[in-house]
């Protein structure tokens, strides 16, 4: 079995290093305010030993950026990204393709022709630069349907990254049974994983989601809760407490059971920083 490694969580490691404090910008503001940090970020997750570079393009879409300085320079900000992740060290770049209105909130999705529209604005300026493409935190059917339509055109390989409930892996965040996603996957993703949800979840979800014949696999965040204040407008990523007990070591501890239980491709998500990949790699050596 050969296992691929995923980098970490980008936001979380930011406000690790950044000399601001969080905006509802944060990730996106901070390539502006402290060029060069996010590059950094990336050269330390390659040297943990990340095999996949994500691109720090999950909360660049238009309606985060509505209202602000930066609402204009939707391109610029994917260029600035991609600037930032180039010659990181990994083997490979993926390009992050984040939920459209917020987190963990498939109420506010927007329908297919919208969504599929402002998916192939971002896929058209990341594709010439990225090897794959990975629709993060897709927390519904509707909303994996559409990051494909968006990205299949590109005849790039795509990986889907569900969130599940945080107290019922076979759940997506919209209540909807993970295998409703199936079918759906099997239609043109090269990949189905889990992601941004609790470690603890996410072996039911795999039980899941291997059933499509896919390759799969799993990146969790370190959160306590996804809070309700994080799932109101604008949020800041310091709304959120990171776990004390998910060390680099007891991280791993959970990453043994999803490879056990046949998963090839792993990583993290928020608070999930480079201590934690270097800590997969050491432990997934053989299998790199």
């Amino acid at each position: 079995m050969t296992i691929t490694i995923l980098d970490g969580g980008m936001g979380q490691e930011l406000i690790r290093r950044a000399k601001g404090a969080p905006t509802p910008l944060w990730s996106t503001q901070v390539m502006k305010d402290e060029p060069g940090l996010v590059a950094a970020v990336h050269r330390d997750f390659a040297q943990a030993g990340a095999q996949i570079a994500t691109s720090n393009t999950y909360a660049i879409h238009h309606d985060r950026l509505a209202g602000t300085p930066f609402e204009d320079r939707f391109a610029d900000l994917h260029a600035m990204a991609l600037a930032e992740i180039k010659d990181c060290g990994s083997a490979q770049i993926a390009g992050s393709i984040g939920p459209l209105g917020a987190s963990y909130r498939p109420d506010l999705h927007p329908d297919t022709d919208e969504a599929v529209r402002l998916y192939r604005e971002i896929v058209t300026l990341l594709a010439p630069q990225c090897d794959l493409f990975i629709g993060e935190t897709v927390a519904s059917v509707h909303h994996a349907q559409c990051i494909l339509d968006a990205t299949l055109w590109t005849g790039k390989p795509v990986w889907l990254a569900m969130t599940v409930d945080d107290t019922d892996g076979t759940k997506l965040r919209s209540g909807e049974p993970v295998a409703d996603v199936l079918p759906v996957a099997m239609a043109g993703a090269a990949a189905i994983l889990v992601n941004c949800s609790t470690p603890e979840v996410i072996p039911a979800a795999l039980d899941v989601i291997k059933e499509a014949g896919l390759p799969f696999g799993a990146y969790a965040n370190g959160f306590e809760k996804i809070s309700d204040g994080f799932l109101e407008a604008r949020p800041t990523v310091d709304t959120l407490t990171a776990r004390r007990d998910l060390t680099p070591s007891a991280y791993a501890d959970h990453a043994e059971k999803w490879v056990a239980a046949g998963a090839t491709i792993i990583g993290g998500c928020c608070e999930v920083g480079p201590d934690h990949i270097a800590e997969l790699s050491r432990r997934f050596a053989e299998h790199r």
